[in-house]
């Protein structure tokens, strides 16, 4: 276990220092690359930026209008009969458009019912088992400048559905 423990802390450094030494030992100008690289990863970011901040702002409103909790109470009558507390919708939802916001509900849910409880436990394998389709399908759609996304959106969708379904099986 040990030897575990210290390869998961020795990998990145290793990684580094490797890719550090073989471009010196073939004469690279390795600081160039890099900081060439850090220009190219702030265009991106300063590209990326207004997306970034109308997901944060939806969803920030979303949860502080009761709209969430709204949701889910209607969802409810629904949701229960599968299995699927109606509590959980919001984090369902949330999740994918922004896993930072879903988060922040799924530690309201640990507040409330506690994380070894059922719906802890449900919430911390569909944090797990879904993605962040809007958000993931927006940055890297608009920075490889995709125009068609074909079936991506449904794919993503059907693959969230069996990933929160999986949850409810593997914590019941």
């Amino acid at each position: 276990m040990n030897l575990l423990l210290f390869l998961s802390d020795a990998t990145i450094p290793v990684l580094i220092f490797s890719i550090v030494g073989y471009g010196l030992l073939n004469h690279f100008p390795v600081y160039d690359d890099f900081i060439k690289g850090a220009k190219d990863g702030f265009h991106t970011v300063i590209g990326i930026m207004p997306t970034l901040i109308g997901l944060m702002v939806g969803v920030g409103v979303l949860r502080a209008s009761g709209f969430l909790d709204l949701l889910s109470s209607m969802l409810g009558f629904i949701t229960e009969p599968l299995h699927f507390p109606a509590e959980l919708v919001p984090v369902s939802i949330v999740k994918m458009f922004s896993s930072s916001a879903a988060t922040g509900l799924v530690l309201d849910i640990f507040k409330e019912f506690g994380p070894d409880s059922l719906y802890g436990t449900i919430t911390s394998i569909m944090m797990s088992c879904t993605e962040t389709i809007f958000y993931t399908m927006s940055i890297y759609f608009m920075t490889a400048k995709v125009q068609k996304t074909r079936y991506t959106l449904a794919g993503a969708l059907i693959t969230t559905l069996v990933g929160t379904i999986a949850s409810v099986i593997l914590a019941v």
